[in-house]
């Protein structure tokens, strides 16, 4: 379990960037067939477009929905990620004695959010197997990591080969958080303190839908000579 972090506590100019720059820790899976870059929407999708250029990889999708408070929904309370994953950010649950109700309903709409991206997203075609491969979860950026936890276990149910978590900014209490349920996590900057993702980033505009869509057709892999 490896953690490269190369911080030098500088801002991003944006998500294009930020993606470049976090390739540039990710040279040792350039070229390999194995790969396999997946986004977690939806702002995670155009800095996973960049990494997975500069490998050479396929790019997919992670559908990942964090789990709001209610009235404060930029406090993570938890997340819930494809294949029926829910992570709960246990402490918060008990500091503010969070319902199970409260939780289910929250989680509840934030299911159907997440069945609305898939079809979005994807429309007929079905989530990427990732047995035996070597699956890289890309984000814009790691703050209480309770969105990626539910992707880790997401894809390890999954039984990838090899499970690599990378972003250009995170937390670094969340940093040694995730570290132990990965086998590589990649970061280029933690800032301290670290405050909100947003922060860290000269342009940091809401992704729409039909940016992820548009981005998702673009070809990642160069055509054989």
């Amino acid at each position: 379990m490896h953690a490269w972090i190369a911080s030098h506590g500088r801002r991003l100019h944006d998500r294009t960037a930020a993606g470049r720059a976090l390739a540039a820790q990710l040279t040792s899976y350039v070229g390999r067939p194995d790969t396999l870059v997946l986004a977690l929407p939806r702002g995670g999708v155009p800095v996973a477009y960049e990494v997975a250029c500069s490998l050479g990889a396929p790019l997919d999708l992670m559908l990942v929905r964090k789990l709001g408070l209610p009235g404060q929904e930029e406090l993570a309370m938890g997340a819930i990620a494809e294949g029926g994953v829910q992570v709960l950010n246990q402490d918060l649950v008990r500091e503010l004695r969070l319902s199970p109700e409260l939780i289910a309903h929250v989680a509840a709409s934030e299911g159907h959010e997440l069945q609305r991206r898939a079809r979005l997203y994807r429309g007929e075609r079905p989530p990427p197997n990732l047995r035996g491969k070597t699956v890289i979860l890309v984000d814009d950026g790691l703050a209480t990591g309770a969105t990626m936890r539910a992707a880790i276990l997401a894809a390890r149910a999954q039984a990838p080969a090899r499970l690599i978590v990378a972003a250009p900014v995170a937390a670094r209490e969340t940093v040694a958080l995730l570290r132990p349920l990965v086998d590589e996590l990649v970061v280029v900057e933690t800032p301290e303190p670290f405050g909100a993702i947003g922060l860290w980033y000269d342009e940091f505009a809401q992704v729409s839908d039909d940016e992820v869509r548009a981005i998702l057709q673009r070809p990642t892999q160069r055509p054989p000579t």
